[in-house]
């Protein structure tokens, strides 16, 4: 239990609560928000899997056994980051209508996914997270519901839907920036042989093969998939508020 309470500590240490200090040698060696960063970098740069508490101590110098009073387990290093990353931006809930409101808020989260892709790694139920950026996020997120008059048994499903399309789109995007040329060209070169072996692909599935794309480039589907998704939602949330 200390440990958890240690982890909670941490997540709030800027909202009210204290840091636990290491109990043997001297104090405050380290900054927390320093040793986020670094494992947020190596992240960015390397992908999550690159990042291990060996990995961000030795970025200071340090043994992975100094870190842990500082961090607590890997887990927790990784839930610290997730939240430390999350941090909610400025911006104005639009008051135009539900789905550009929602949009706003979908936007925003999105970006970040982008600035940090291995964020859509890392699920918001993770029980070791729980941290004031992820509570803003859902926080904001509410108000818009509650503002837009979104009746209470609507609000929980609505929840899930925006951050799963969010994350699942991000997660494309992020995917597709990071495929090579060699990468681009495999995938076309499949989709032609797909078509030669296949010739009548279309007339097997006359639905899948017509679907009409939501962007002029294939790079850009995922945003646009979710600005369509978000007001969609919007839609069927609108008449549930009378």
């Amino acid at each position: 239990m200390m440990d958890i309470d240690a982890h909670v500590r941490r997540l709030w240490r800027h909202r009210g609560t204290t840091l636990p200090v290491p109990r043997r040698g001297p104090r405050q060696q380290l900054d927390l928000d320093d040793i986020l960063d670094a494992g947020i970098a190596l992240a960015d740069a390397e992908g999550l899997a690159a990042v291990s508490t060996r990995a961000v101590a030795a970025a200071f110098g340090k043994t992975p056994m100094a870190l842990y009073p500082y961090v607590g387990t890997k887990e927790h290093l990784l839930a610290l980051m997730q939240d430390h990353a999350a941090a909610l931006p400025d911006w104005e809930d639009p008051a135009t209508s539900l789905a550009d409101a929602l949009g706003a808020w979908a936007s925003a989260l999105y970006e970040v996914y982008l600035a940090h892709p291995w964020l859509t790694e890392r699920r918001w139920s993770q029980a070791t997270t729980q941290g004031p950026n992820e509570q803003d996020w859902m926080e904001r997120l509410l108000r818009i519901l509650d503002s837009w008059r979104i009746p209470a048994p609507a609000r929980t499903p609505a929840v899930t839907m925006l951050y799963a399309t969010v994350a699942a789109t991000a997660e494309t995007d992020a995917a597709y920036r990071r495929m090579s040329q060699e990468g681009m060209s495999e995938w076309l070169a499949q989709a032609q042989a797909t078509a030669r072996q296949i010739p009548d692909l279309a007339r097997r599935y006359p639905l899948s093969t017509s679907l009409e794309p939501v962007a002029a480039q294939w790079q850009d589907s995922p945003r646009a998939s979710l600005t369509a998704g978000v007001g969609i939602l919007a839609g069927a949330l609108e008449p549930a508020a009378g």
